[in-house]
């Protein structure tokens, strides 16, 4: 089954508490927590008090945490004791092999994320260390932006590089194109503007389920 991870980024930043318990009953398999330090992406997001905030009110959903971050092994722990179940970092940051070691060392599972310009065999020799690997489609930092269809080839890239995991893809997703990207094959879709902003989010997320 495909999998639906709403992005919180997208939601009222006001009710995030709200929109992760609706986003819990519309049946969504995780919740993706973008995390920027306005410095390897241009924009500022959530801290772990976020986190363990959401955490402590909606217990029952994965929290998939994205660190877009330049020195992502610093903050690991963090988000770590603040509930954190999936904790990503990016190819192109610094110590992000150690970072990944760092987490998997606590028990969670570990992703990678590449950028749009960052090829596949970024992970060439690596790729088993991780539980996931997140394809941006789309250049981060910002939601709103429109999916760029030719990064999606490298799922099968990974997939011939022996890659067994989950295969993610944010940046741009909506129901109109959704099916562009399982078929390609990606297996988790995170949605922001897309979920948040739909007039009946749970038919977002019994769709996604039904692909």
């Amino acid at each position: 089954m495909i999998k639906l991870s709403p992005s919180i980024l997208a939601a009222d930043p006001l009710n995030l508490g709200k929109a992760a318990q609706m986003a819990h009953a519309a049946g969504c398999d995780e919740l993706h927590f973008d995390v920027m330090d306005g410095h390897f992406v241009p924009n500022l997001t959530f801290g772990p008090h976020i986190l363990k905030a959401m955490k402590k009110q909606t217990p029952d959903i994965v929290y998939d945490v994205h660190l877009m971050l330049t020195d992502p092994i610093t903050f690991v722990d963090s988000y770590a004791e603040a509930g954190a179940d999936i904790i990503t970092v990016h190819a192109e940051a610094n110590d992000w092999l150690d970072a990944a070691r760092k987490i998997r060392a606590l028990g969670l599972k570990a992703g990678v994320s590449l950028k749009p310009g960052t090829p596949a065999d970024a992970l060439m020799g690596c790729v088993q260390l991780f539980d996931r690997v997140l394809l941006m489609t789309v250049e981060p930092g910002f939601g709103g932006q429109k999916l760029m269809p030719d990064v999606l080839v490298k799922a099968k890239q990974l997939r011939e590089m022996g890659f067994t995991g989950d295969i993610e893809a944010d940046g741009g997703i909506s129901p109109s194109n959704m099916t562009l990207l399982t078929e390609a094959g990606v297996e988790v879709l995170v949605m922001g503007t897309g979920f948040f902003k739909a007039e009946d989010p749970m038919a977002v997320a019994k769709a996604v389920h039904a692909l």
